[in-house]
């Protein structure tokens, strides 16, 4: 009894071992990357950067697994923290926030940004009676998740017009998926939509809609958000790290020098070939990368500028976040 007892323990330390191995050193042999798949989520009709970088070959032989959808930058971080998926994507004050909270995450290159073509917009009602700051008291703002870029552009918007923080909790924050927001805003739900990008653009074709202010009015050109990954995978897989942020960045610069029809013909075609049941009508609008580094290079004033909004608002405080621990551009190949 007690071999058997030794044997079947034996044999489920080799099945764990075995099931253990295949995530961390599945790679070995093939370059050397310590792993040959990554867990994402995926954004519903869009086309990131890393998905770019499989698609124009710049991961090989690494695959991506996609095990879901987000439309949070707060939870698909969230997720790396976790070990649930391999890689995420998040507004910058967002990855300040958890890693202020000891969560094991590092930024390892830029995924979105904000320039004068490619930017996210609060829109109103072409007739809609809110036309300054105060004005948005007690009105109802929709945006894609709380916590991050869109409510950080809000909170800013309201301290630069002298609103104080009793006036601005009167403004009603509510979420709502980007796909639905232009009908919400249309239909009466909701007094102002946080439009970004993309989405921005087809809901301005249709007419009817009022800029009331942009992120770009507010800051100007910035990577806004980058890609991040557990410190663990960095530690356990730093050539697949490695590999990973070059592909990003390689398809960075691809989009940037390449003719806007040709990047938008790729991403539709992508969209297209993976089958996830989406609608992919919104690539047509895209109109640049909007990364201002180049190759998603990271600058310190890209997280600073919200660190000290943080501290300013006293959700941190100084000296509990250090930039060296929250973002690296240790793997990224480019120079600026």
């Amino acid at each position: 009894m007690r071999a058997r007892s030794r044997a079947w323990l034996a044999l489920l330390a080799l099945a764990l071992l075995s099931c253990s191995r295949a995530h961390s050193s599945e790679g070995q042999g093939q370059g050397g990357l310590e792993l040959l798949e990554l867990r994402y989520q995926s954004l519903p009709g869009q086309v990131t950067f890393a998905e770019l970088a499989e698609d124009l070959g710049y991961l090989a032989p690494i695959k991506l697994k996609q095990v879901g959808t987000t439309i949070s930058g707060p939870q698909d971080i969230q997720s790396v923290a976790t070990g649930d998926i391999d890689f995420g994507l998040a507004f910058n004050g967002a990855i300040l926030k958890l890693a202020a909270a000891k969560a094991p995450i590092k930024a390892v290159v830029g995924g979105y940004g904000v320039d004068k073509e490619t930017f996210g917009g609060f829109y109103v009602l072409a007739d809609s009676p809110i036309k300054t700051p105060h004005d948005l008291l007690g009105k109802k703002i929709a945006m894609n998740t709380l916590g991050a870029h869109s409510e950080f552009m809000v909170r800013e918007y309201l301290h630069r017009h002298g609103l104080t923080p009793a006036q601005a909790k009167q403004v009603q924050l509510t979420v709502l998926p980007p796909i639905n927001t232009e009908q919400a805003l249309r239909q009466g739900q909701i007094e102002v939509g946080a439009l970004q990008f993309i989405f921005r653009d087809k809901a301005l074709e249709r007419g009817g809609l009022r800029l009331l202010f942009s992120d770009y009015e507010l800051y100007g050109e910035f990577t806004a958000g980058c890609y991040v990954v557990n410190k663990k995978l960095i530690a356990q897989a730093p050539k697949t790290v490695g590999k990973f942020v070059e592909g990003v960045s390689k398809a960075i610069e691809w989009a940037r020098r390449t003719p806007r029809a040709e990047v938008i013909a790729r991403q539709e075609q992508l969209i297209k070939k993976r089958k996830r049941n989406e609608d992919g009508s919104v690539v047509k609008y895209w109109k640049s990368p909007g990364i201002a580094g180049r190759g998603g290079l990271i600058a310190d004033k890209e997280f600073k500028v919200w660190l000290d909004w943080l501290i300013r608002d006293a959700e941190l405080t100084p000296g509990q976040v250090t930039l060296s621990d929250v973002f690296t551009n240790e793997f990224n190949p480019t120079t600026q």
